[in-house]
């Protein structure tokens, strides 16, 4: 896909790249093994930005064996959105879900991130439509996420292509000695 950059609701604070030229034209693409430092950056800096920087821990071997397992399937998909020069400016860091009330898998969308000074030309739009077609074309039947209440830009941009909250639903999330204990419960 290489849509012409057009205009998006999810300005934020600049510490990315520089600014992106006037009108360039930018490819959305399913990430490959050398994009992998890349993506790392990018869900450094969502960290950053979710303010929570040591939260984000991964190393390349691991995102290496999530996305590109030297044997069997990945457990987590990418991609990626670049500039005509090359560099890596956005991602959706992706996974198959499947519900059991509709019998389909579907996707549940980990990470978006577009570099905040690329912001606003259509690349976070690319992405979540790159989403929305595999869904579609897969005959799968939904694609979701969750978004930090406090992220009004985002949840606006969400917003305006067509997504909704599921205000009767809360993550539950278990992890650290928790899950060890529950583990051996």
């Amino acid at each position: 896909m290489t849509p012409e950059q057009t205009s998006e609701q999810d300005r934020g604070a600049s510490t990315g790249p520089a600014p992106l030229p006037e009108c360039p034209t930018f490819l959305v693409r399913p990430a490959d093994p050398h994009d992998v430092p890349e993506l790392l950056r990018l869900v450094r800096a969502l960290a950053h930005y979710e303010k929570d920087p040591e939260a984000a821990v991964a190393t390349p071997e691991q995102f290496t064996r999530a996305l590109f397992p030297a044997d069997g399937a990945p457990v987590a998909s990418a991609h990626v959105a670049v500039l005509p020069d090359g560099p890596v400016v956005g991602m959706a860091l992706w996974f198959t879900t499947f519900s059991t009330w509709t019998g389909q898998p579907g996707i549940w969308l980990e990470d978006l991130f577009v570099d905040p000074d690329a912001r606003g030309g259509g690349i976070g739009t690319a992405l979540l439509s790159e989403l929305a077609a595999t869904c579609v074309e897969r005959g799968w039947t939904r694609l979701e996420w969750t978004v930090l209440d406090w992220n009004a830009p985002s949840i606006a941009f969400y917003r305006s292509h067509g997504a909704h909250p599921l205000d009767d639903w809360t993550t539950f999330r278990v992890d650290g000695d928790a899950l060890t204990r529950l583990a051996t419960a």
